[in-house]
């Protein structure tokens, strides 16, 4: 049985040229980079050429990119360090963010007494930017901390004018950009974001690497403590070739990010098309299948499935060689179910499967069909 993968929202199939690149640096250059011979100044100038051409796809200064070992741990940092040492007492978030950064802010609120606010989320998954404006009213030194592109939804959040908003209430802005970076473009030298994080496994790079976009001079200091690597913002001996495999998918991603996006949109919009015209009753989660407000790599679908059968679906599905998910790779068998579709959904329709499908470039027309008909089939059998 051939198995189709569209899970690429929890992580992406590595590049072979990546690969490639990581295979070569891990035989040729094992030298620390804070060694002082010719091995560790060889190793050395690979993490900064890497850094200086990372910092150039998003019109920022080398200096500005903080290697991390991911979105989580970047999230953390900032949102920490902007506690403790920018003396930050007020974070608006939403509750439909990512738990790396709704778990941080709930230990701060239970650590440092920080007043947390919550923005309000509309029917549709995005955020009432009134709302927003209003909480931003507060003479408390503030921080807002909201997702570009939601991971279970898609839903997108208008960078821009929060960015905008954020300075002209002198509040402090960090995203968690780890569904958008090697999707989008963004140019941070347009959009004055303070903080962005980023994960190289969602765009077909290595597990265990990110970054983490620092403003110059934003004061933000160590999360975890050590030698004196990465300017002194996070101590460890550097993975070099996890932070080439970075380099070189990012490179890729936004070299090929015309046709790519072409690729994957067309296979969304015809998954949707698909759906509607043969499954009765089917929902979409959010607005997924908004092609203006949410991303092209995923759509989330509610199906008209008995409460009865909703447990097994996902089960089902995999025992067919299909690979999807409920939402969030992080929460995976959580008996709580998805955070934020119980921000959108009514009771009825949360008693049903939702299911997340997020596509990539190695996805095929061909592939959608067969998830389609196969849907199709449980779905009968499955019904209310």
């Amino acid at each position: 049985m051939d198995s189709i993968y569209l899970d690429n929202a929890a992580t992406t199939q590595v590049r072979d040229e990546v690969v490639d690149t990581m295979v070569s640096v891990l035989k040729s250059n094992y030298g620390n980079a804070s060694s002082t011979h010719g091995f560790g100044r060889s190793s050395k100038s690979i993490i900064e050429s890497c850094r200086k051409r990372i910092a150039s796809h998003f019109n920022a200064s080398a200096s500005e990119i903080v290697f991390t070992s991911g979105g989580t741990e970047a999230d953390n940092l900032v949102l920490k360090s902007a506690v403790k040492d920018l003396n930050v007492t007020h974070i608006i978030t939403s509750k439909i963010e990512h738990h790396a950064v709704l778990h941080t802010v709930e230990q701060l609120e239970m650590d440092h007494k920080i007043k947390v606010s919550y923005v309000t989320i509309l029917s549709d998954g995005t955020i009432d930017y009134n709302h927003l404006e209003t909480l931003l009213e507060s003479t408390e030194k503030t921080l807002v901390s909201l997702m570009h592109i939601n991971n279970e939804i898609g839903t997108i959040l208008n960078l821009q004018k929060v960015a905008d908003l954020c300075t002209s209430k002198d509040a402090l802005f960090h995203t968690d950009s780890v569904q958008s970076v090697g999707h989008y473009h963004l140019d941070l030298k347009t959009i004055p974001i303070d903080f962005l994080a980023a994960s190289a496994h969602k765009f077909h790079g290595p597990k265990g690497i990110g970054f983490v976009f620092m403003r110059k001079n934003s004061g933000l200091k160590s999360l975890i403590h050590g030698g004196m690597q990465e300017r002194g913002v996070r101590a460890g001996t550097e993975s070099i070739h996890d932070i080439v495999g970075l380099d070189a998918s990012l490179a890729l991603s936004y070299q090929n990010l015309e046709a790519e996006m072409t690729h994957v949109k067309a296979l969304k919009t015809y998954f949707i098309q698909q759906l509607k015209s043969s499954i009765e009753g089917v929902k979409f989660n959010g607005s997924c299948s908004d092609s203006d407000k949410s991303t092209y790599t995923l759509v989330n679908v509610c199906l008209p499935v008995s409460e009865a059968n909703a447990p097994m679906f996902l089960f089902q599905l995999d025992l067919k060689g299909i690979a999807c998910s409920k939402g969030s790779a992080c929460q995976s068998g959580s008996a709580k179910g998805s955070h934020v579709l119980r921000q959108i959904l009514s009771e009825e329709d949360l008693k049903k499967p939702s299911i997340r499908f997020s596509f990539s470039i190695y996805n095929t027309k061909e592939e959608i069909d067969t998830v389609v008909e196969t849907l199709q089939i449980l779905v009968s059998t499955s019904a209310p």
